[in-house]
C-alpha cells in the first residue's frame, strides 16, 4: 500500500498510524541490539557473514520463517543478526526484541534460582522432596512384566530433580499425555497430584530420564523463598541481570506484537502455523512452569548465558559464587548413571544447571570438552564454551525444532569464524 503521495502528503491516516507503530518498534529494537564488535571478540567478519547467509537460505527455502542469533566471545558481542519475519502473514520483521517461546531453556533459569537459595542454606541438595512437598511421600515405581507398582527404594531428592534422575517422566511421554499430567490451565496442586499419581519409571537415583521435575523445582523455590516463582525470578534474576524481555506470558499489546509465530512444514511445501499449547502464550497460565514456561529474547538470554560464562557475575552483579557455577556446569551424574545412557549419549553428561555437558568430543567435533548448553522444543538453543570464552544463542520458532540440522550447521560456521 502506498500511503504517501508524490508530494509527501499522507493518503491513508490509518496506515500512517501502523507505520509509526512499526517504526517505533524498529527504533526500540535497534536501541536494544547489543553493540557488535567481531574483532574484539576474535571473530572474522567475513566468515560471520556466512552464518547470516546460512540463516537467510533457510528462510528463502521456507524451512523457517525467521531467526535471531548472537555470538559473544571474551565478553564482547561479535555477531548479532535478525533475519526473516516473526509472522508470515503480517510480515512483521524479526528484531532484537522478538519474543520466543524458549520452552526447556527455562530450565537453566530455574536451576539458577534453586542454587541461589541453596547458597542461602534454605535446603540441602540431598533433602527428600517430600520434606517440602508431602505428596511425594506417596510415589511408587512401575512394576516390571505386569507386576503391580512397588514402593521406591529411596526417596526423590532435590538433586534428583536437577539431574533428571528422579524416575519422573517427560511431558511429551506417551504415559503423561494419556494420563493428562500437565496442562498450562491446571493449578500447581493439580499438577503435583497428577505427577505422583503416575508410577515412577524407575527408582530415583538410578537412571537419567528427562522429566517434569524442573516444574517441581519452581514450586520448591516458592516454598523456600516465600514468594511466587515468577516474582522471585523477576526480583532476583531478571531485574539484576537487566533481562527486561523475559516473562511467562505476553501480557501487553507491545509484547503480543513481538511474539513470534511457530511454524511447521505445510503439506505441499512452505510453512504453516503450529499451535504449541491449548492455552496460548498471550494469556496468563494457571500453571507457572519452571520446566518450559518462559518467553525471552536473544539479547536477554545472551545476558543470562554471559552470567554463567562469567561464573555467576555480570556487570558487577553477582548471582552465584564461582564455585557454585563451576559445580552446576560440570557433569553431575554418577558413573553408574552415566553408563546407563550408553551410545552417543555416553559422551554427554548433565549438570545441576540443567545443561548438557560435553565430556568426550570426537576428533571431528569442533566443540570443546566442557562445553555446555541446552535447547527448547520450539526451535531455540544456546551453547557456552568456557575454553573459548564463547557463548552462542540461536532462536527460531519451528517444529520440528531443528529443521535440516540448522543448529549444527550454524554452529559449524560460527566455529570457523574464530580467528584467535
Amino acid at each position: 500500500m502506498n500511503i504517501v503521495g508524490v508530494e509527501g502528503r499522507v493518503r491513508d491516516p490509518i496506515a500512517l498510524v501502523a507505520l509509526v507503530g512499526f517504526l517505533a518498534m524498529t527504533v526500540a529494537a535497534w536501541q536494544q541490539t547489543p553493540g557488535v564488535n567481531p574483532e574484539a571478540a576474535g571473530l572474522s567478519t567475513v566468515r560471520l557473514r556466512q552464518a547470516t547467509d546460512l540463516l537467510n537460505r533457510y528462510v528463502a527455502k521456507q524451512r523457517i520463517a525467521g531467526a535471531v542469533a548472537a555470538v559473544a566471545r571474551r565478553g564482547h558481542v561479535g555477531y548479532f543478526e535478525a533475519v526473516g519475519v516473526q509472522d508470515v502473514q503480517t510480515r512483521a520483521p524479526m528484531t532484537a526484541r522478538s519474543l520466543f517461546r524458549i520452552y526447556s531453556m527455562t530450565r537453566p533459569v530455574t536451576a539458577v534460582a534453586v542454587m541461589m537459595l541453596h547458597e542461602e542454606s534454605r535446603f540441602n541438595l540431598d533433602d527428600p522432596v517430600a520434606k517440602f512437598i508431602p505428596e511425594f511421600k506417596n510415589v511408587v515405581v512401575s512394576g516390571t512384566q505386569g507386576a503391580p507398582p512397588r514402593a521406591a527404594a529411596q526417596p526423590i531428592t532435590v538433586r534428583d530433580l536437577l539431574l533428571h534422575t528422579s524416575g519422573l517422566n517427560a511431558r511429551t511421554s506417551e504415559i503423561y499425555r494419556r494420563e493428562q499430567v500437565r496442562s498450562r490451565t491446571m493449578t500447581m496442586a493439580q499438577f503435583i497430584a497428577n505427577l505422583v499419581r503416575v508410577p515412577l519409571m524407575e527408582d530415583p537415583g538410578t537412571r537419567y530420564r528427562y522429566s517434569e521435575g524442573t516444574t517441581v523445582l519452581g514450586r520448591l523455590v516458592e516454598i523456600w523463598s516465600g514468594k511466587p516463582f515468577e516474582v522471585f525470578l523477576e526480583e532476583r534474576v531478571f531485574r539484576p541481570l537487566r533481562m527486561t524481555d523475559t516473562m511467562f506470558w505476553a501480557a501487553t499489546p507491545d509484547q503480543r506484537a513481538r511474539l513470534t509465530t511457530a511454524y511447521g512444514p505445510a503439506q505441499g511445501g512452505g510453512l504453516t502455523p503450529v499451535e504449541t499449547e491449548t492455552l496460548p502464550f498471550t494469556e496468563r497460565p494457571t500453571l507457572i512452569e519452571g520446566a518450559v514456561g518462559l518467553l525471552s529474547t536473544v539479547p536477554d538470554y545472551v545476558r543470562f548465558g554471559q552470567m554463567l560464562l562469567n561464573k555467576g557475575e555480570l556487570d558487577g552483579v553477582r548471582l552465584l559464587s564461582t564455585k557454585t557455577v563451576e559445580t552446576m556446569t560440570g557433569n553431575g551424574l554418577s558413573e553408574a548413571v552415566q553408563k546407563t545412557r550408553g551410545g552417543s549419549s555416553g559422551s554427554m553428561g548433565w549438570g545441576l544447571a540443567n545443561v548438557q555437558v560435553l565430556l568426550n568430543p570426537t576428533p571431528n567435533d569442533p566443540a570443546s570438552k566442557g562445553e555446555y548448553g541446552w535447547d527448547g522444543t520450539a526451535g531455540t538453543i544456546f551453547w557456552v564454551d568456557p575454553s573459548k570464552e564463547m557463548l552462542t544463542v540461536l532462536m527460531t520458532q519451528s517444529q520440528p525444532s531443528n529443521p535440516d540440522q540448522i543448529r549444527q550447521r550454524f554452529k559449524a560456521v560460527v566455529q570457523q569464524a574464530i580467528v584467535d
